[in-house]
This record gives structure tokens, sequence and C-alpha cells, in this order.
């Protein structure tokens, strides 16, 4: 592990990041595909209404956001509620369903951290499921690291029930108290990508990890969820895929090894046309899903449903009142150039989005950061060095925090 968890603190990942906006459960759905549509982390927080306190908004405590805090939701998500059946029959009614019968509860995806928090520390959560950083949001914040930034006021950062015990053992500080320099109940939201793009910024000081292969790193997870191709696609919904939220679309060889040809995953999805994916998710198999061959699939008439006029012109939705439109390739949104695809002509058969983001057992993790990173991804399927659509497993941003703190922390203070 590099000294530079230890001489970083999460303070200096807010530099520029925008003011938390909460998303109430509250919210319909046709709410959240355009807020999910403009999201930058393919995933919007979802938040239970702020209590009222004495006519106003009151003063809230750790526990109290905590509690408030509801779950994560994204594009998947959405798609999979919206492939039901009785969805599928009044999809203006599913549109106006509160998304808080949509999104799974788990509010043990977020934790509340002072900035002054050490980044090492905020990895470690990040490495056993925590999705987001909830972090208070300073006035002037110009950034805490310096080579000694693991002591402050001097005690040990370790979270933040010891930082915050810090400052009120030492409000005479010279340097102010932590708290009564943020503005109140102003916070940003960290994610995992916005940790492995610090990350990307300080290779040097990660040497020679990010040069070392995924597979010397132990960094390839092979416990992935995958779907045969002439299984329903429909299926997916009944694996609950969760970190990464991406199931494998599969074929077997005559080897019994399992050739990828795409992938059903939120990060696929995030900016597709969600009723038309929904149809799609429904009554397709999954090779035709994620092939968008039309000439495997009967012509079939779905709803063109409007979900607003901001969507029209991006193209996520039709205008006007609700009109049929035969399904193709294209009305999903995620596929390019399909003619002329079969499902077992395999993977180079095929471009455009809906190819699946794959790397070598062999690539560094430096590229496959960046590779993540480039496209947006939440993960990157690996395959064989020598064969480029066999499987072998997936590496997602856990995989990635888990290689690249090793090293246990102790090892580095001691060379101080």
């Amino acid at each position: 592990m590099a000294s530079v968890f230890l001489y970083h603190v999460v303070g200096d990942l807010t530099v520029g990041k925008p003011e938390l906006v909460e998303f109430e459960e509250s919210e319909t759905v046709e709410s959240a595909i355009r807020a999910i549509g403009e999201c930058t982390e393919g995933g919007i927080t979802v938040w239970k209404k702020r209590c009222l306190i004495g006519g106003g908004v009151g003063v809230e405590d750790c526990e109290m956001r905590r509690q408030r805090f509801v779950g994560i939701l994204n594009s998947m998500d959405i798609v999979a509620f919206l492939a039901r059946e009785e969805c599928l029959g009044d999809q203006e009614k599913a549109m106006r369903t509160p998304v808080s019968e949509v999104v799974l509860p788990n509010n043990s995806l977020l934790r509340e951290l002072d900035p002054a928090t050490r980044l090492i520390d905020a990895l470690e959560m990040m490495k056993h499921g925590v999705k987001r950083l909830l972090v208070p949001k300073s006035v002037g914040w110009k950034g805490m690291s310096k080579r000694f930034s693991i002591l402050y006021n001097g005690k040990w950062l370790k979270n933040l029930e010891a930082s915050s015990s810090s400052n009120n053992l030492n409000s005479s500080s010279t340097r102010p108290s932590s708290s009564s320099s943020f503005r109140e109940n102003k916070f940003c939201c960290l994610s995992r990508e916005d940790v492995i793009r610090f990350l990307i910024m300080c290779l040097g000081a990660l040497a020679p990890l990010p040069l070392c292969s995924i597979s010397s790193l132990g960094a390839i997870n092979p416990n992935y969820l995958s779907i045969d191709a002439s299984s329903p696609a429909f299926e997916v919904t009944q694996k609950y895929p969760k970190d990464p939220s991406a199931v494998a679309v599969v074929e077997a060889t005559s080897e019994g090894q399992l050739k990828i040809i795409g992938e059903i995953s939120a990060y696929k999805l995030w900016k597709c046309d969600y009723v038309a994916a929904a149809w799609a998710l429904a009554n397709l198999s999954a090779g035709q899903f994620v092939m968008g061959s039309e000439e495997n699939v009967p012509p079939r008439i779905i709803p063109d449903l409007s979900i607003s006029s901001a969507f029209e012109e991006n193209g996520f939705g039709g205008g006007g009142n609700p009109r049929p439109k035969k399904f193709s390739s294209r009305s999903i949104g995620f596929v390019g150039n399909v003619a002329n695809t079969t499902i077992g002509a395999g993977r180079n058969m095929y471009r455009g989005r809906s190819a699946p983001l794959t790397c070598k057992v062999s690539s560094s993790l430096a590229a496959v950061m960046a590779q993540m990173l480039s496209h947006r991804a939440t993960h990157v399927w690996v395959t064989e060095a020598d064969n480029e659509d066999v499987l072998v497993g997936v590496v997602g941003y856990a995989d990635i925090l888990a290689a690249v703190t090793k090293q246990p922390p102790t090892a580095v203070a001691a060379s101080l």
C-alpha cells in the first residue's frame, strides 16, 4: 500500500464536487429516469423526506441522516421494474409509481465522514460494501493534505467519530475545528469512481502496482453472474446482481468454456430508452437483447411512452401522445449497427455500445483503471490472454480498491 493513502484525507477529493441534491423516495419513476440520465455516477441516492422541526428544517446529526438514507437506485432497477407484467400492461401508471416501491432499501451503502478522515479508512469502508461517502461541504476548503496529515490535532484520524472527538478535545488549537468551518447541512457525495479518478492521478506514488497484471494482484473476481444467451432475458431480474450490477450473457463452447457475447447491466442501460429496454427484457432472449438482432424477433408493436420534453430532446422518449412503434435494435438505444447479425456469429460480428467492455488477465491495473474511467463503466469483464472471447471473471471498483490497499497501513507508518 502506498503512503498516499495515509498522507491524503477525504476532503482532498471534495474539491469541485457539487452540493448533494437529495432525491426523495416519494418522487416518481419518471423523475428517477430523468435524474439517473443526468447523473455522473450511474445511480442516484434515495432519501426519506426530512422532518420539519419547529416549523422549519432542523439540524440533523449523523445518525438522523443515516436513517433517512434509503438506498441507491440505478438504471437496471428501473428497467427490471418496468419489465414486470403489470407495468407493461399500464406503463403510464408504472411511470407514476413512487421510487420507494422500486429501490432496494440498504442504508449500509452510504457513510458520513468528516473531511479530515484518512483516505485509507475511507477505502477500507468502500472495500467492504460502502458505495457513497457523504462529506460536509466546507467554506473555503483548500485541502488538508500535508506529509503528516495522518495526524490531526494530535490524534490519529480513523473515522468520523474519532476526528469529531479530537476536534472537541482540541478546540483551542490554531487549526479551527472541522465542524466550525462547515456550512450547516451542506454535503457532497463521493462515489468509488471519484476515488479511482483520484488514484489514477497518483500512479507514480502507487508504483509498481499500476504496472502489475490484474491476475498477479488477485484483482479478478471469478464469482460473476452469467446467463445463457438462449435463456429469457427476464431471468436476470431473478439474479439481483449487486456489485457490480451486471450479468454476462454467455454461450458455452464445445470445450465447456463460456464465451461472452454481451452483458445486461446498469452501465449499459444507463442512458437507453427505458421503456423499449423493459419490453425487450420481458419478451426477448438474453442473446437477442444484447445483440439487437431483428431477424430473430417477430414484428412487435410497443408503446412509445413520453417521459418528458427534456428526454424527447435527448432521444430518450417520444413526444406528444403515446404512439405505437415497431421494436428495433435502435429502439433500445445501446446497440450500434448490428444488421445481419445472428446470435451464433460471435462477439466480433457486431460493434457499438452493445459490445461488452473487456480486458485480458494479463492487462495491467493501470490500463484497467483507465479503461473503466474513460468509458464511465463500473466494471470490466476479464477474458483469457490468448482468447478474448472466453470469460474468466470480472474486475469492479471493490476489486481495484482491494488490490491497491493490500499492504497493511502499519508497514507504511513504520517507515515514516
